[in-house]
């Protein structure tokens, strides 16, 4: 009869290798972070604590506590308080750190007193990456994705949401007023009320005053969001803001996320939160930080039409970035059936539009649209053309150009002659967004506050980054070049 592996008597003297580094293999990703934080300049980094302080108690230099948190974000322990957990049961910790175990304060306090270095050491690897020759075509995808905040959607409010709120409290007191009413002719004149009847007046009484209480809430809160500059405010984080998202009518409380992915490797080049839940205004910020990241004089950008903005194209071009995105279709003339600006034929050479009638139109004058300067092509062939009922509702079609339209053209141009850029941005930068995702659990952030969550978010595409490396190209290898 077979028998079954025996386990180790649990009163057995020894039960790990003597040695705590024979518990760690020579391939184990822990030594490449390891390795990777000792070859840091902590003290040029910003980092606080590099030197100890003459009185007082002795601190922990922050080199073990930073290689904590990059564990913690590779392994999905992102809590101080499960990392405090980690550090006391943990071999590959207690290996990483010396067996050193701070509480989860002391671990908490250091991610949100050295933001801005932990964001330079995201840099200083992609830096590493460079280096290491992942990043050699100067290429990527832009795009952003909505991170969940801490704030709950109940304690976010809009002027909408305040006032379908106050609706519902009018409504319900209107309900309880009537139920009160009800109530009151339960009792016949000269009788007194019955114990139920008194029970049902006192609940509805105090329902009456917390409701009350709430219409004095909401408009201390409405207040302080007519005092806000984008009439929003957040009770539990004040710079999350409420987002929509790609499915109709929702949305959440959260955070933008920008990041620039390699369309080779799939490294995350360059990253920024905002609490802009637009990105028409961040394409340029993005390209800009991409491109200094690189140490490149040309860039390659493709994004997808939520970024479309003739003032970021332009400054892009300015930069050296050559964008590929498409236009949005937002004609009101082709929506209602008419022909829409596409079909109107830009001839440079004499710098007129040829309408679908093959008449010519003219630049007749120059506004001023938003700060914009816009050319206005026209032609009096317009009142006789047997397609005006196909073209306008007045008198003549007018055709706008910005002056600075060439730019626009060009992106244009360059998704035409690679229409299978859009398939490349979605392989590319969606892949990234569901991982760290993934990794960072239901919740995503844990932090409030921007400046916070820009550091939880750095070490997650630190983490991110990591992986991806130690993936392609192998652990040892990776050490090599760390020390190098």
């Amino acid at each position: 009869m077979r028998g079954f592996v025996q386990g180790a008597d649990r009163q057995q003297t020894t039960l790990l290798p003597e040695c705590l580094d024979d518990w760690v293999d020579e391939g184990n990703s822990i030594r490449a972070v390891d390795v990777f934080v000792d070859a840091l300049e902590l003290r040029d980094l910003g980092f606080d604590g590099v030197d100890p302080a003459a009185t007082g108690r002795p601190a922990y230099h922050p080199s073990p506590m930073l290689k904590l948190y990059i564990y913690g974000y590779l392994n999905r322990v992102q809590s101080s308080r499960r990392l405090e957990r980690e550090a006391g049961r943990n071999l590959e910790v207690m290996w990483l750190t010396g067996r050193l175990a701070p509480d989860h304060k002391t671990i908490a306090d250091f991610r949100k007193d050295n933001g801005p270095a932990i964001k330079k050491v995201c840099a200083q690897f992609v830096e590493l990456c460079r280096k290491m020759g992942l990043l050699t075509k100067a290429s990527v995808a832009i795009d952003g994705s909505k991170f969940k905040a801490v704030n709950s959607r109940d304690n976010n409010f809009t002027q909408g949401k305040i006032q379908r709120r106050q609706k519902q409290i009018e409504e319900s007191v209107a309900r309880y007023m009537s139920q009160l009413d009800t109530a009151d002719r339960q009792t016949a004149a000269g009788e007194e009320p019955s114990e139920t009847v008194l029970l049902t007046k006192t609940r509805l009484k105090e329902k009456l005053a917390k409701l009350e209480e709430e219409v004095k809430r909401l408009a201390a809160i409405e207040k302080a969001l007519l005092a806000s500059p984008d009439k929003q405010i957040s009770l539990t984080d004040p710079d999350c803001r409420s987002m929509a998202t790609s499915g109709r009518g929702s949305g959440m409380v959260a955070y933008n996320v920008q990041s620039a992915v390699d369309t080779t490797n799939h490294l995350i080049v360059a990253h920024e939160v905002t609490n802009v839940g637009t990105d028409r205004s961040q394409l340029a910020t993005m390209a800009q930080a991409t491109k200094a990241a690189l140490r490149s004089d040309h860039l390659d950008v493709v994004a997808d039409r939520g970024y479309f903005k003739g003032e970021e194209l332009l400054a892009c071009e300015q930069a050296g970035v050559a964008v590929t995105l498409p236009k949005p279709q937002t004609s009101g003339a082709k929506s209602a059936g008419r022909f829409g600006k596409p079909d109107f034929v830009y001839l440079a050479k004499d710098d007129v539009y040829r309408c679908p009638a093959g008449e010519k139109l003219a630049h007749h004058f120059t506004a001023d649209e938003d700060g914009q300067k816009m050319r206005i092509y026209l032609t009096k062939a317009c009142r006789t053309c047997p397609f005006k009922d196909q073209c306008t509702t007045s008198n003549e079609r007018r055709i706008k150009r910005w002056e600075h339209e060439h730019v626009v053209e060009a992106a244009q141009m360059r998704l035409d002659q690679n229409p299978q850029a859009m398939r490349v941005r979605r392989e590319t930068v969606e892949h990234p967004f569901a991982t760290l995702k993934m990794r960072m659990g239901a919740t995503h952030f844990l932090m409030k506050r921007l400046p916070n969550v820009a550091t939880e978010m750095a070490l997650n595409v630190l983490a991110y980054n990591l992986t991806r490396v130690m993936n392609i190209v192998g652990i040892k290898p990776l050490l090599v070049a760390i020390r190098a």
